[in-house]
């Protein structure tokens, strides 16, 4: 069964920076695709970031754009988010995911990381 765990998260003021890490227990080449979502109090999950696996091909969130970059390095088997500039809105449960599209059930997550931007 593959395992995410997610790290980085944390406290921080408007205008800082954090960089978030998800280990898979396995290969991260498995993968066809992963990326973080987030999920504020009293609202839905939402994408954040996604990275594909052979290209590395990346989208972000409109939000985002500019401030946050999505990288992974397999060696490590594991993926990123450095986030910068942060705002009081990226407060948030940060979650990373991971799918393998020739499964049926090929989708895994972590167990989220707490974010909190102050004002």
């Amino acid at each position: 069964q593959v395992q995410l765990v997610e790290s980085g998260g944390g406290l921080v003021q408007a205008g800082g920076t954090l960089r978030l890490s998800c280990e898979a227990s396995g290969s991260i080449a498995s993968f066809n695709v992963m990326g973080w979502y987030r999920q504020a109090p009293g609202k839905q999950r939402e994408l954040v970031a996604t990275i594909t696996s052979i290209l590395g091909t990346t989208k972000y969130v409109d939000s985002v754009k500019g401030r946050f970059t999505i990288s992974r390095d397999s060696a490590k088997n594991a993926m990123y988010l450095q986030m910068n500039s942060l705002k009081p809105e990226d407060t948030a449960v940060y979650y990373c995911r991971a799918k393998v599209l020739s499964i049926s059930n090929g989708d895994y997550w972590g167990q989220g990381t707490q974010v909190t931007v102050s004002s």
